[in-house]
């Protein structure tokens, strides 16, 4: 028995380090399993294969065993691709169009039409351009069982919230100038489970009693996360004005945390702590902490604390360490460390640059990517320090991705893999 359980943890080791299965990875709060990950690389340094990758795409890498999957269209969003290469070479093992799109809707050039990442388990890969189409695919044989292109959502500046998984359940959101609603998929068939519309009125009249034009304040980009409480699994749905809890099995909501003033919410949330932490999205950002439960709105009885400062982050997700709660800055690569269970400051230091990738927790350290092509990277704690600083020829707008010690890069141009 003894053998058997050392056996059974060595194997979750193994299978926690060789894959990286969705957005900010296994657990998906940015934190990577693996050990003996560089501190330093340049062009010519610790670079053990680089791959140019066409077309134009912020999606994340996703791993999965052997395979690296990962999306791209054309500029003109009208070819979105699949590719998949091998982990070991970079050598590429499909490369194929998904869909076809005549008139696609419009992308501020800021996105990309292939900016949501996939996820991906034993077998099988799920990718999402958003409403122009949605695929899941073999990823022994390489071909494609099922396909939706059913789903109206007006983006108005692209897609950008990726998929998660629950039990046989694909899950995920679509906030648009037009329609909001979060809804789950039969992995297995494609078929919709449940579709709830999200439930706070987000048509804003103008002065003349007629909706408002403007799409901005009513979309959104965020991923959602299931948390757990009191035993139970909720599904954290991050949108316009509003981050809600609903059941996952079933749609139903549970509670909400309003925020009328906000819009475009783009990062993850990051529990831990007892609390869920949310960057509320445009429009004067402002981080916060939210004790689960409740029911109804429950803005004024739940929420914790509220940091607001010009550093806080709009696109980049959160890392939280321990009781130490990380982020970066969009604009001139503002590094806060705030204390999780209170919000108060620890430190806020510049390292420069402007950023849209998440951070990641890797081997111990800090992981920083920047629009520039930098990588700065910090000792977690109460004290700054600056380990190393990491420059590639491009710059990064997916977040990193971690396997078999080693990192893997999708740069604006090329996929990387970085390892000793």
């Amino acid at each position: 028995m003894r053998i058997f359980l050392c056996l059974l943890i060595i194997s979750l080791s193994v299978t926690a380090q060789e894959n990286w299965p969705q957005f900010r990875g296994p657990s998906g709060n940015g934190h990577a399993d693996g050990v003996g990950l560089p501190l330093k690389w340049s062009e010519d340094t610790n670079i053990k294969w680089k791959i140019a990758i066409h077309g134009k795409g912020w999606s994340s890498p996703v791993i999965w065993g052997k395979q690296i999957w990962l999306t791209t269209a054309t500029v003109d969003g009208k070819k979105l691709s699949v590719l998949c290469l091998d982990r070991d070479t970079g050598r590429i093992l499909l490369d194929k169009v998904l869909f076809k799109v005549a008139e696609p809707q419009f992308c501020h050039k800021f996105n990309s039409y292939a900016s949501p990442t996939p996820v991906i388990e034993s077998g099988r890969v799920y990718i999402t351009f958003g409403s122009p189409g949605i695929a899941c695919i073999d990823t022994k044989t390489l071909k494609t069982l099922w396909t939706r292109r059913d789903f109206v959502c007006d983006h108005f500046r692209g897609a950008g919230s990726s998929p998660i998984l629950f039990g046989d359940l694909l899950i995920n959101h679509h906030d648009g100038a037009d329609l909001q609603y979060a809804f789950a998929l039969n992995k297995m068939n494609g078929r919709t489970v449940w579709n709830t519309k999200r439930s706070v009125d987000y048509m804003d009249l103008g002065p003349d009693g007629k909706p408002k034009a403007d799409g901005d304040w009513r979309k959104a980009y965020a991923t959602p996360h299931i948390a757990t409480h009191n035993g139970r699994p909720v599904l954290i749905s991050s949108s316009a004005k509003a981050h809600y809890a609903y059941e996952p099995a079933t749609g139903r909501e549970l509670w909400r945390v309003e925020e009328l003033g906000q819009h475009s919410t783009g990062a993850r949330p990051v529990l831990g702590q007892g609390l869920i932490f949310i960057s509320t999205g445009y429009s004067k950002s402002q981080i916060m902490a939210v004790r689960p439960g409740g029911k109804g709105v429950v803005t004024d009885t739940h929420v914790a604390w509220r940091y607001a400062r010009s550093a806080v982050p709009e696109k980049p997700s959160m890392l939280l360490v321990g009781n130490l709660l990380y982020m970066v800055g969009d604009k001139g690569g503002i590094v806060t460390c705030l204390e999780a269970r209170t919000g108060k400051e620890i430190w806020s230091e510049r390292i420069g640059g402007n950023y849209s990738a998440s951070p990641i927790y890797a081997d111990g350290r800090l992981y920083f990517c920047s629009e520039e092509g930098k990588t700065t990277v910090l000792a977690p704690g109460r004290a700054f320090k600056k380990l190393a600083e990491n420059k590639l020829d491009e710059g990064f707008m997916a977040s990193p991705a971690v396997a078999d010690k080693a990192f893997f890069l999708r740069t604006k141009t090329h996929l990387y893999r970085i390892g000793k």
